[in-house]
């Protein structure tokens, strides 16, 4: 009896922490890209659109996957969009109410994560092929790493771009900000430099992974001699 559940629970825990760091959505997968690059000049704009997201695909996944053997297969992607459009306008009227001026730099894209390719994937792909428990489980880790992603680059951007973090002044007046950083061409950028470090940090793990398999050396010290 508890080897099931021990099974269980370390696949719930594989599901949730792939989308973290093995899958992340951003430098892995590389989706949604639009809300991405636009609206991450500022670490709370680029907190609160993870968040958004997260409440998004959680919730969607939570009722495609508890409809999943009832929605029809030829009107799945028409029924998925609508329930994630859904929640998108609960999440537009949400933030409206709590924190107008964050709403309002946000913009269009609130409304544009209807269409974000990693939602309508998660839902296509597994919450409608899996139960509840794994789909959460898959729904929180894609989203975490999401928000992740879009930290890591509003950080850098409205660092170097402001001098600030979270509106706060990090280097006195004296600062000579790097306008560009908050310009479009910034997010190119801190994207482009933020993927190579990510690259650079999996070839590595993949090469000690292997490195430490048995047999290795011995197998290299014979390919050398």
């Amino acid at each position: 009896m508890n080897q099931p559940k021990s099974i269980e629970s370390s696949r719930t825990a594989e599901e949730f922490l792939k989308g973290i760091w093995k899958e992340n959505p951003v430098f892995v997968a590389v989706l949604g890209m639009c809300p991405t690059l636009a609206v991450t000049n500022t670490a709370i704009n680029s907190l609160a659109m993870g968040l958004a997201t997260t409440f998004v695909l959680f919730f969607s996944s939570l009722l495609v996957s508890s409809l999943r053997n009832v929605i029809p297969k030829q009107v799945r992607i028409t029924t998925f969009i609508i329930i994630i459009a859904t929640f998108v306008t609960v999440v537009d009227f949400m933030l409206a109410a709590i924190v107008p001026q964050v709403h309002k730099e946000l913009g269009a894209f609130i409304a544009l994560i209807v269409v974000n390719c990693l939602i309508l994937g998660r839902q296509e792909a597994f919450a409608s092929k899996h139960n509840i428990k794994l789909a959460l489980a898959d729904a929180l880790g894609m989203s975490l790493g999401f928000t992740f992603a879009l930290l890591c680059i509003g950080v850098v951007r409205e660092i170097l771009g402001s001098g600030s973090l979270f509106n706060i002044s990090l280097f006195g007046a004296g600062f000579e900000p790097w306008v560009v950083m908050i310009m479009p061409p910034g997010g190119f950028f801190t994207l482009g430099f933020l993927l190579l470090f990510f690259n650079w940090l999996q070839k590595k793990r993949k090469e000690k992974a292997e490195g430490n398999r048995p047999g290795t050396q011995y197998e290299e010290a014979r390919e050398f001699l």
